[in-house]
């Protein structure tokens, strides 16, 4: 591995060692990676995360002790620097959409090809989405749903998405405090953004 300073630090969470040997095999074969650290469960995982803070993470959602879905969230509530990629073999819209919600920067199935793989860690890195062409479906039935949507309140479209997420929260009976430690806010911030979906609705 080298410690060229130019290089992306990537981690890998996964609970079968063949699996994370073989994506350090794959990742360093580009000398834009390296590889700097490895956990086989979810709470080793966080506790990994927190320390050494890599650019990207690779993480598997069925992970034992705590599932990647859930270090997502402890990340987010962290506020944690890390561009996250979900790599499963849970072809699920609604895995999906949470991972999505949570911030993701990559989705990728245990299938994809090694090219799948490279291409997603490069977009990420250049903060762009990557997501496995097998489920990219999903995202136009996301686009499609949330158009029909606008169409029957066409008065949401006067909301900022920043408005839109703390009203989704508000529907969900959520506090203040709990949107705000959801979304990485003040509670400052939520209470204008209240005070701004009220005005406009």
């Amino acid at each position: 591995m080298s410690n060229d300073p130019a290089q992306i630090d990537i981690f890998i969470a996964d609970d079968h060692p063949i699996v994370r040997q073989g994506l350090i095999n794959i990742i360093e074969r580009d000398e834009r990676f390296r590889v700097i650290a490895q956990a086989g469960d979810g709470e080793e995982a966080l506790r990994r995360l927190l320390e050494i803070r890599p650019e990207i993470a690779l993480l598997d959602i069925g992970l034992p002790s705590m599932n990647g879905l859930d270090i997502l969230r402890a990340a987010r509530a962290a506020r944690l620097p890390v561009k996250f990629i979900i790599l499963t073999m849970y072809n699920d819209e609604a895995y999906f959409d949470e991972a999505m919600k949570l911030g993701v920067r990559g989705y990728l199935l245990k299938d994809n090809t090694i090219t799948d793989l490279l291409k997603c860690l490069h977009a990420v890195s250049r903060g762009e989405y990557f997501i496995s062409p097998e489920i990219s479906g999903y995202l136009v039935e996301r686009r499609e749903q949330q158009q029909q949507f606008l169409q029957r309140y066409p008065a949401l479209e006067q909301l900022s998405p920043a408005e839109r997420r703390v009203l989704k929260l508000i529907a969900a009976n959520k506090t203040s405090r709990e949107i705000a430690d959801e979304l990485c806010l003040s509670i400052r911030t939520v209470q204008n953004h209240r005070n701004s979906i009220c005005h406009k609705l």
